[in-house]
């Protein structure tokens, strides 16, 4: 599996390309995303992901959900980042918006859960191929005397 190295990002220890599609939804799908909740919602997504070195790759807010599409660092489980996503925006929407207050009167903007699914390059069977005929490239390599060294 060659890639570009571009396409990977890089840490203090490791080099990386760990895309998620995760989404979530408000609480009783409330359609209340709009406007300046929206706008407000997205700064917030923007300054979460920054602290916690996630690029945002996509994202899209809708009226009751939100989509998001993010290369997080190892470090980092998709579990962390969605729990930091919601309960960050949640708090803070909340406490700057009366109306939000009113609807959300249990202090929970989000449904519980989410869903998550991760992207890549490429699709598992080349993944599994690749990983199964490591022994065969590793013999080409050692009799093949043009290959020592690169």
């Amino acid at each position: 599996m060659v890639c570009g190295m571009g396409e990977y990002r890089k840490g203090s220890h490791s080099l990386y390309d760990l895309k998620v599609h995760v989404v979530w939804i408000t609480k009783y799908r409330k359609p209340v995303l709009s406007g300046e909740v929206g706008q407000r919602l997205r700064d917030i997504v923007r300054r979460i992901c920054a602290d916690l070195d996630v690029e945002i790759l996509a994202g899209n807010v809708r009226m009751d959900h939100v989509h998001l599409l993010v290369s997080v660092p190892p470090n980092l489980s998709v579990s962390k980042l969605v729990q930091k996503l919601k309960g960050v925006s949640s708090r803070r929407l909340l406490q700057s918006n009366k109306q939000l207050q009113r609807e959300f009167w249990g202090r929970h903007l989000w449904a519980r859960g989410y869903f998550a699914v991760s992207s890549g390059n490429v699709t598992d069977d080349v993944i599994a191929a690749y990983i199964k005929n490591q022994d065969e490239v590793e013999r080409r390599k050692k009799s093949d005397n043009f290959s020592v060294g690169f």
